[in-house]
């Protein structure tokens, strides 16, 4: 799989950070312990800022004498639209409207010092995509859930927010299953694990936001505990899990209709290769192996998401991020399966 890291030519670094971990494809800073949010800016190359610039173009005339004095000098100003600039490399990352307000790299991680005000919040990743427009923080709270008795699910926060005008800022609650890294996403009943911040929000709307996002993850976190120590007692059949994972899978209405009317022999085979694939890895996985999640709903769950993060093949790291924690496809069927289980185990989120 590709990366999309960003390389700052001009320090010769890799725009990203990991805590004991190693990087994403080697690439990047491996530091031992957790760092303040201020060194994690600097260890993951976000120490700089972005500027909005005013756009221009050249008329007629004076493009035409350009080609012949080779004296470019724009005359036209671009109304109601800007340039955001990288100031340390003097990079074009987009063209935003007047209206945009950037978010500088400093103030993504003041938002999650602001939540707990710097006690406990570990910085575990961060870094920058493509030229700098996007990056991403990973944050490890300081509790876990458990399940079972030594089945453990870390806490995080993660943050996205881009600078090139196509994305708000985007920061939600993200369990993660210890011994095997899958990312077990979420949401509340009618209610998402996520909260998304246009950039035209002041400074003082964005710090409401941050603790309306610390609010959710507590409710959720006490959720979370009791869905997956009750879905880790109910047992499943085979045949019941292989059920599941088409439901889980299905990508239209066409496809549903044909599985529940019993019609399996008129799907394609690239859905039944997906589902047959999710199955091998429900059975093999290491991970699928504790007694919490062996022939359980909660290894059907783990097995879901585990096959998103773990087997399917993606463009690149980019693409994976955005499928998984940014509402693409796996995001989708991961809520999907969630939404199964909590019909299968009879216990709602409300």
């Amino acid at each position: 799989m590709a990366h999309n890291i960003n390389h700052n030519q001009k320090t010769n670094q890799h725009s990203f950070f990991s805590v004991q971990q190693k990087a994403w494809h080697g690439l990047g800073t491996i530091v031992e312990n957790y760092p303040t949010s201020k060194e994690a800016i600097k260890f993951a190359g976000l120490d700089y800022t972005v500027e909005k610039r005013p756009l221009f173009t050249y008329d007629n005339e004076n493009h035409l004498a350009d080609e012949e004095t080779e004296l470019k000098i724009p005359e036209i100003f671009v109304p109601n639209y800007y340039a955001t600039i990288r100031t340390d490399t003097e990079q074009v990352l987009g063209v935003v409207g007047k209206d945009y307000e950037v978010v500088q790299n400093i103030d993504a991680f003041a938002f999650f010092d602001a939540i707990v005000q710097g006690d406990g919040i570990m910085y575990e990743t961060a870094g920058a995509l493509g030229s700098g427009e996007r990056i991403f923080i990973t944050a490890k709270l300081p509790n876990y859930i458990q399940v079972g008795r030594g089945d453990l699910i870390e806490q995080y926060l993660f943050l996205t927010t881009s600078h090139d005008g196509l994305g708000s800022i985007t920061a939600a609650f993200t369990p993660v299953r210890v011994v095997c890294a899958n990312t077990l996403a979420a949401a509340l009943n009618n209610c998402s694990n996520a909260v998304k911040i246009r950039h035209t929000t002041s400074a003082k709307e964005r710090l409401q936001q941050a603790h309306t996002l610390m609010g959710i993850t507590y409710k959720l976190s006490g959720q979370l505990s009791e869905l997956f120590n009750h879905w880790s007692k109910v047992k499943i059949t085979d045949k019941e899990i292989k059920k599941l994972i088409q439901l889980a899978m299905v990508p239209n209405k066409e496809v549903l209709e044909k599985i529940n009317n019993g019609q399996d022999d008129e799907l394609s085979t690239q859905f039944i290769n997906i589902c047959d694939n999710t199955f091998e890895y429900m059975l093999a996985a290491p991970s699928q192996q504790l007694d919490t999640t062996k022939g359980t709903l909660f290894g059907f769950y783990n097995g879901i998401t585990g096959y998103f993060q773990n087997v399917k093949q993606y463009k690149n790291d980019e693409t994976k991020l955005k499928s998984i924690l940014l509402g693409g496809v796996a995001q989708q069927r991961t809520q999907t399966a969630f939404d199964l289980c909590s019909n299968f185990g009879k216990l709602s989120l409300s």
